[in-house]
């Protein structure tokens, strides 16, 4: 591939490295009531940049600090609207010692570029915006339009794609590419996401005196236990899936008492265990919710004292886009264009902002550069050929999903 490099990609390859350090220099982690402790100044970067390359923008607050920024490229043309998303958010560095490289320096080590954000997914936003400003500058003719969808919050809770979508920004996209690190593979399932917090019921009382109080702690152990039942029986009925692995039902946090001091000769009166449930295609997250209940029945069945309840904290489904799908097609067609190797389809581990738009009924395709098991540990990085490589098949696949002549 070295033998033919032109000019173009000699430039974007440059320009993508230098907009990737650019960001990762700017923190933006979200850190309440920390000065400068969020996304905004990183999304006023981007916000900028994309003015000085001629792109309508428009900047909205989601929360005080923290805004959505969206690029408009319309080519003046009827045909399809693709979306670009990546988020401005990033995790905790944690441990700033534990680092060997500066994680907010972006600094280059035999080709890695090592940082908080480089994998994900600043590399890959830097990588769509300078696909985007490569088509500009090459006058390439497409029909329709590009949305840029660069919001915040995608490392918490998602406000930030949420409020996108309730603004009607959503509205008419035909196809969307999520730029997260999947190492250039084809992405069109992820697993989906339920959180929950449960909680059983006790009543206090003194250790020593035990038969006097209800001991919530020995209650959420058999819950837990059925869990894991219940972890096995869908991993039994539905096995490994092909690009998303297990399903899972994961207890994470367990707090006894849930508020006030825990102290060694006291039954508390509450018992806290939060769920990361994992789901893949076939399960249904009401019918989980469902067996959940069914276990607390049969467990008061045999305890007269057992009371426990759950509440949604997330709820973010499963999903999967068709090979037939046009931006699938578009994306896999760029891949094997810039890279000369046939696709590799796969799935996504976790939930994305993808997720939502996937919701909203637009047909999502998740790839990017960067490994994927590099994003939130300590000293992150990404391959900065692979920044290059990432920019050329954005925008191939720009081109091919708009120029497409089928059906919108």
């Amino acid at each position: 591939m070295e033998t033919k490099i032109n000019a173009q990609q000699v430039r974007d390859r440059e320009a993508v490295i230098s907009l990737t350090q650019q960001l990762v220099r700017i923190p933006s982690v979200y850190r309440p009531g920390v000065e400068d402790g969020n996304e905004e100044k990183a999304a006023h970067y981007v916000a900028d940049y994309l003015k000085a390359m001629g792109i309508e923008v428009f900047i909205e607050e989601v929360e005080p600090g923290r805004p959505n920024v969206i690029g408009i490229i319309d080519s003046g043309k009827p045909g399809k609207t693709l979306l670009l998303e990546g988020h401005t958010d990033v995790v905790t560095e944690g441990d700033h010692n534990s680092w060997k490289y500066e994680p907010f320096g972006a600094e280059i080590v035999d080709g890695r570029m090592y940082g908080r954000g480089t994998n994900d997914t600043k590399g890959n936003l830097a990588c769509m915006i300078t696909a985007v400003d490569s088509i500009l500058q090459d006058k390439e003719s497409f029909n329709g339009k590009i949305i840029l969808c660069i919001p915040c919050d995608e490392e918490g809770m998602m406000i930030g794609i949420k409020h996108f979508i309730k603004n009607g920004w959503a509205e008419d996209v035909d196809g969307a590419i999520i730029c997260e690190p999947e190492e250039n593979q084809v992405c069109i399932s992820q697993r989906g996401a339920m959180r929950l917090e449960l909680i059983t019921y006790g009543k206090m009382a003194h250790g020593a005196i035990s038969w006097s109080g209800i001991n919530p702690n020995l209650r959420m152990a058999k819950v837990i236990v059925e869990l894991e039942k219940l972890e096995r029986k869908e991993q039994e009925r539905l096995g490994k899936h092909p690009t998303l692995g297990w399903p899972s039902i994961t207890p994470t946090i367990l707090k006894s008492p849930v508020k006030g001091e825990p102290q060694i000769n006291v039954i508390p009166d509450q018992c806290m265990t939060t769920l990361d449930i994992r789901t893949v295609p076939g399960q249904d997250h009401e019918e989980l919710k469902q067996e959940i209940r069914n276990i607390f029945s049969r467990l008061s069945e045999d305890d007269a004292d057992f009371k426990a309840d759950f509440t949604v904290l997330e709820d973010r489904p499963w999903t999967e886009t068709d090979r037939e799908e046009a931006i699938v097609k578009s994306v896999a067609q760029a891949v094997k264009q810039v890279t000369k190797e046939d696709p590799i389809y796969n799935g996504v581990p976790g939930a994305t902002d993808g997720t939502f738009l996937h919701i909203a009924g637009i047909p999502i395709v998740t790839i990017g550069a960067g490994d994927r098991d590099i994003p939130h540990q300590i000293n992150e990085y990404v391959d900065v050929n692979e920044l290059a490589v990432t920019t050329q098949i954005y925008r191939q696949a720009c081109l091919h999903f708009l120029n497409d002549k089928g059906e919108k």
